[in-house]
């Protein structure tokens, strides 16, 4: 059971840690918390499902799933992309508005979103046309049962947030992002041209979100509200590890992940636990691990208000 418990975080995790990295990258740049990034989620997924419709039929499989998948999550992370820039371009940098004001704009192009969503494919729920797996028999004795499917998201999620460790340590993007996101004004006199490394970050947080969102139909199910569900759990991973830090929004992520997903074992206590009587346990289910996430997220902030990772005032 703990195990089980602890491999279904793990998959998770995966998903709230791309979306929380998208969403701290455009705070830390943008500055500003950026409130369609959950459905900026949901147009990837969306765009994975229509492009897997159409190339599903390609030869050969990837840790269980068919390659036609790995080319729609390619055109989720791509539409997603392009649909922040586009955003960017012709909405936020055409207003002279300051933070709060770009947040509230942001809810009504949620809104916008999710809307288009549900007038091109309903308010039903989806899946991909992929067959599910049987559990993997060589993990089924210890009590785990994961697929391989589950084992492609978190594979997946580790190459992207490699890939992107990589380019922000590495690159000569990666050093001007870092440097804008230290202080913009600096940047800017320096010769970093920061409208370019603006688009740049867009284009970077809007692909990791819409690759989590492709992840999670995959995990669970495709619906209009189904990034807009989540994005509590993003905001609670980005707050958590530190506001503006990639790296604290990683451990941020994979924290509230696994707390979502390991609340059920605070019911057996007893049995988890051997200084505790067997018959004692918190009477929760699942239906309770956003509220324990964010009760865990509001503890660690009483005494450390900038986060995990946040830097120390």
């Amino acid at each position: 059971m703990v195990l089980d418990q602890f491999a279904s975080g793990l998959v998770f995790s995966s998903i709230i840690v791309l979306g929380s990295i998208g969403l701290s990258l455009v705070y830390s740049i943008a500055n500003f918390a950026n409130f369609a990034h959950g459905d900026t989620m949901t147009i990837g997924a969306y765009t994975s499902l229509v492009t897997f419709g159409v190339v599903g039929s390609l030869g050969g499989s990837v840790l269980g799933l068919p390659f036609g998948f790995f080319v729609a999550l390619v055109a989720g992370i791509a539409t997603a992309a392009l649909v922040a820039v586009i955003t960017e371009k012709f909405v936020y940098d055409g207003m002279d508005l300051d933070s709060i004001g770009l947040l509230i704009a942001s809810i009504g192009l949620a809104f916008i979103y999710r809307a288009l969503v549900q007038i091109g494919f309903g308010a039903q729920s989806t899946r991909y046309g992929i067959q599910s797996l049987r559990p993997i028999d060589a993990l089924v004795p210890y009590g785990i049962r994961v697929t391989q499917h589950d084992v492609a998201i978190f594979v997946s999620a580790v190459v992207l947030v490699t890939g992107l460790h990589v380019l922000l340590q590495y690159s000569d993007l990666g050093r001007k992002m870092r440097a804008m996101a230290d202080n913009p004004d600096l940047a800017r006199i320096s010769g970093i041209r920061t409208d370019r490394i603006k688009l740049w970050t867009w284009v970077i947080g809007a692909g990791l979100a819409g690759a989590g969102g492709a992840f999670l139909g995959l995990y669970s199910q495709l619906t209009p509200r189904m990034g807009f569900n989540l994005l509590l759990l993003i905001f609670a991973a980005v707050i958590l590890g530190g506001i503006g830090s990639v790296y604290g929004a990683m451990l941020g992520g994979f924290l509230i992940g696994m707390i979502n997903q390991l609340t059920p074992l605070l019911s057996e206590l007893g049995a988890l636990l051997p200084l505790v009587p067997d018959a004692w346990g918190i009477p929760i289910g699942i239906e309770y691990a956003n509220a324990i996430a964010f009760l865990i997220m509001v503890i660690v902030l009483l005494f450390r208000p900038n986060g995990i990772a946040g830097e120390a005032s």
